[in-house]
């Protein structure tokens, strides 16, 4: 039982991470340190710019539900894409030595300032 516990495990752990690498490794050949910069200096500038999703989805969800749910779900929702931004724009800084694609998009917080953010 516990050897199929650790199998179970290990092949979990392969299947996350192999797909990822692969995916690194095709990037890599493409610009390391072109690539590697960018997330750099994509996870600072998210980093420092999260607060701004604040106003930006009041805006977005006072233009699409009016005003009551912009300033009540708007808010909430905000903060929440405050959080979010700014920690996977940290993240996104620490691991910059593995190039993948940014986590945040838009990639910018003024790229697209009328569509609201996503991860993934």
């Amino acid at each position: 039982m516990k050897n199929s516990l650790a199998w179970i495990a290990l092949f979990t752990f392969l299947s996350a991470v192999l797909p990822q690498t692969a995916l690194a490794q095709q990037q890599t050949e493409q610009n390391y340190p072109a690539m590697a910069s960018g997330k750099l200096v994509n996870g600072i500038a998210n980093t420092a710019t999260g607060f701004v999703e604040l106003p930006k989805t009041m805006i977005i969800t006072t233009q699409r539900e009016g005003v009551v749910y912009g300033l009540t779900v708007g808010l909430v929702t905000g903060l929440m894409h405050t959080i979010g931004r700014t920690l996977f724009g940290a993240l996104d800084a620490v691991t910059f030595l593995i190039p993948t694609e940014p986590t945040v998009r838009p990639h910018y917080i003024w790229q697209d300032f009328d569509q609201e953010t996503t991860y993934g």
